[in-house]
């Protein structure tokens, strides 16, 4: 495997990037300088909000491009690359969807922040994790922001019990199972793979060029985009079979572990 020709980094965060314990490791820290000297782009892709991963990443967000809400929202600093809202009429659709699956709670991601309404109240701590920015309304009707995603989490698993409900939309929204707990449900174009692409043509990177690290199915489309794909030891059997490569498990430092080769 010849990792010579890699410009830009590209990885996941929960399952990947960051341990069972939601941390990232100082010895990642301690690699992104080294791929900063490398003149090499760090490019953190997740379901999380664009707040949530910034949070996780401050030590170095002046230097990384971030992918939040499934390839939703790219931002580079404080400049949208880009944008790809959920229609006003179709988050209404999945809504009334979802009210009608017994265990499942919605959540609008917006642009600016993450919306719960009363039904998340038990679950607020564990929302917390993955939301740091959110505000809490009785309904849904007044909420304003701009929609990127409608995350769903469904108390024992989710791929089992909200999947197969959302499976006749998927000509007009993209259902990604994101954890055992979670599926989004996104705009047709907002994936991590869209995401990626864009950023490809803006810096003129060629398939050669990108090193993906994933763990679930919402990481298919941007494994499948590049040559040096990487599917954690933990990651999903869909995940394992679409990537190149695999590496150790997010506990077992998967990621660093690949970055000590690429930086050697």
């Amino acid at each position: 495997m010849d990792l010579s020709q890699i410009k830009m980094v590209v990885s996941d965060m929960d399952g990947t990037l960051l341990n069972s314990k939601h941390e990232v490791s100082d010895r990642f820290f301690e690699l992104f300088e080294a791929l900063k000297r490398q003149n090499i782009r760090f490019v953190a892709a997740s379901g999380r909000q664009y707040h949530s991963i910034l949070d996780k990443l401050k030590r170095i967000q002046d230097d990384i491009i971030i992918i939040a809400e499934n390839g939703a929202l790219v931002k580079e600093q404080e400049t949208e690359l880009l944008v790809t809202p959920i229609q006003s009429d179709l988050k209404n659709i999945l809504l009334s969807k979802i009210d009608n699956i017994k265990g499942a709670h919605a959540m609008l991601c917006g642009k600016y922040n993450a919306y719960f309404d009363g039904k998340s109240v038990p679950f607020l701590d564990l929302l917390k994790e993955y939301y740091s920015s959110y505000e809490l309304h009785e309904n849904f009707d007044t909420v304003t922001d701009e929609i990127l995603k409608v995350a769903v989490y469904h108390d024992q698993d989710a791929e089992a019990h909200i999947y197969p409900a959302m499976q006749d939309l998927e000509n007009q929204i993209k259902v990604k199972v994101s954890g055992l707990n979670w599926v989004d449900l996104n705009h047709t174009d907002a994936n991590k793979g869209y995401a990626l692409n864009t950023l490809m043509q803006r810096f003129g990177l060629s398939k050669n060029e990108v090193l993906v690290f994933g763990d679930y199915n919402n990481d298919v489309e941007m494994l499948d985009l590049v040559d040096h794909s990487f599917a954690m030891k933990n990651a999903h059997p869909n995940v394992l079979k679409v990537a190149n490569y695999t590496t150790a498990s997010n506990n077992e430092f998967g990621v660093e572990r690949v970055l000590e080769k690429l930086i050697s």
